[in-house]
């Protein structure tokens, strides 16, 4: 496989040490066992619930791992980030919490709970004229004018190590985890999780899930170059991204077992059925992985740990 432009230079070390960094602005958030999963799939399963994070999903973890980490003159002049939703929500709230000013550039069909969430956190939202193809360039377009730190929502060395600090949270608390599945939208979770956790248990499986239409990243790791789509349409509006990360698919491409896909009617069932058996909120991004191990994409060798990336669920699409 051809090797991307970009590759990345973090390792556990630098997990650590967002893990250290971020401990006392987010929560070490539960990893809970499912008796009707764990019944349905076969084998036993917990849940990493990121829908119960901070902001909703586990975005805050490298948010706040990137602002922690600017220089006093770069606060003052605040940061601008592009994002669809919880990456916006978590950019907002590290934002708010350390007194940094926040511009978010969200495309206008962005789900309307969490642009709403993003600007009740105190970040101004920009979307006129904004789609998923140009919010990138509409970002780094205001960062310039105003000065502004730019935060990226995956392709980013400090989102990448915080984002990992949920991993290791996992083989912490459960070293006997043969299989770690995660949802994958631009990679950071993804390549945070199996740099982190493959570091520290090698043998440890890392399965990465997209919805059917936006299966970039399946594409990239089959062909071994970062394959750009269309704007998916997909009720995982957290995975509508055009393309993976480069520095995320050096990690991807090296530390990840493959790269599975689910439609949205299964992934919508699922959500629901997650649901009602858990009492959690989860959205459909969180539940890709649930669906993944519970229709058979995914058969693990041993006990499997799931990321629920995220619970902002926009509730109308349950009707």
């Amino acid at each position: 496989m051809s090797s991307p432009n970009v590759s990345s230079t973090i390792d556990l070390a630098d997990i650590r040490a967002a893990a250290e960094r971020i401990r006392t602005h987010i929560h070490r958030t539960p990893l809970l066992p499912s008796r009707s999963l764990s019944e349905r799939a076969g084998v036993e399963v917990r849940l990493k619930c990121e829908n119960l994070q901070r902001a909703g999903s586990f975005k805050i973890r490298g948010a706040m791992n990137a602002l922690l980490q600017l220089d006093e003159a770069q606060r003052k002049h605040g940061v601008v980030a592009f994002s669809s939703g919880n990456h916006a929500q978590g950019v907002a709230l590290a934002a708010r919490t350390l007194g940094i000013p926040a511009t978010i550039v969200m495309p206008e069909n962005s789900v309307a709970s969490k642009v709403a969430a993003t600007e009740a956190y105190g970040a101004t939202v920009v979307q006129a004229g904004v789609t998923a193809a140009t919010r990138d360039t509409i970002a780094r377009e205001i960062a310039e004018k105003n000065g502004a730190s730019v935060i990226p929502p995956f392709d980013d060395e400090r989102i990448i190590a915080g984002a990992g600090t949920a991993g290791l949270e996992i083989v912490d608390e459960w070293p006997d985890v043969t299989t770690i599945i995660t949802p994958l939208g631009g990679g950071g979770l993804l390549s945070g999780t199996a740099l982190g956790t493959t570091s520290v248990h090698p043998s440890i499986d890392i399965y990465g899930v997209e919805p059917a239409a936006g299966n970039d990243g399946q594409q990239s790791f089959r062909t071994g170059r970062i394959v750009t789509i269309e704007p998916p349409k997909t009720i995982a509006d957290g995975a509508r991204t055009l393309h993976i990360g480069e520095r995320n698919f050096a990690i991807i491409r090296e530390r990840v077992r493959d790269i599975v896909t689910v439609d949205d009617d299964v992934l919508l069932e699922t959500t629901k059925w997650a649901m009602y058996r858990t009492k959690l909120v989860i959205e459909p991004t969180g539940a890709l992985g649930i669906a993944a191990l519970l229709n058979g994409a995914i058969k693990p060798r041993g006990p499997v740990a799931i990321m629920v990336s995220g619970g902002n669920l926009d509730f109308s699409i349950l009707c």
